[in-house]
């Protein structure tokens, strides 16, 4: 049961990342990545994965030391609650990036390429998009950048 949740976890957020990667001017991409109920399941998963280790969950994450989360990790549930839980994160991280990547109007060629990288080394998208972030303005409706007045 543990090897089915470990692998619905990816396969619950896959499409959302696909439509974000793959779709990302459908209208209905839009509407689905700005949505937080797409977490809902995977985080069911998660929750059916650490309950019933949430004493040895518990213990990890609230004396952080490296032997604890080591003997978290050893068990096929732990290793799989976690990899739920990043799966959830990442995915809640990578609409962010969509949502905000539009408001900016980033070319999807561009975006596509850092929600994958997203996908797969979360940290590494995540500051490439924030590096990119920076140097962006949001476009009005019209598509003209932004101009920033001061406050």
């Amino acid at each position: 049961m543990t090897d089915l949740l470990f692998s619905l976890s990816f396969w619950l957020a896959s499409p959302v990342w696909a439509l974000m990667i793959f779709a990302p001017n459908w209208r209905g991409t839009a509407r689905i990545a700005a949505s937080p109920l797409t977490l809902v399941p995977v985080v069911v998963v998660y929750l059916a994965l650490a309950v019933p280790i949430f004493p040895e969950l518990w213990a990890a994450v609230s004396r952080p030391e490296l032997d604890g989360f080591q003997e978290l990790l050893a068990l096929d549930s732990g290793a799989a609650a976690i990899w739920a839980q990043v799966i959830a994160w990442d995915l809640f991280i990578g609409q962010w990036m969509f949502r905000e990547g539009r408001r900016l109007s980033v070319h999807p060629l561009l975006m596509g390429p850092l929600l994958v990288l997203t996908v797969l080394l979360s940290p590494i998208g995540v500051l490439l998009f924030l590096g990119l972030r920076a140097t962006r303005r949001p476009a009005d409706r019209a598509g003209r950048p932004a101009v920033y007045e001061p406050v």
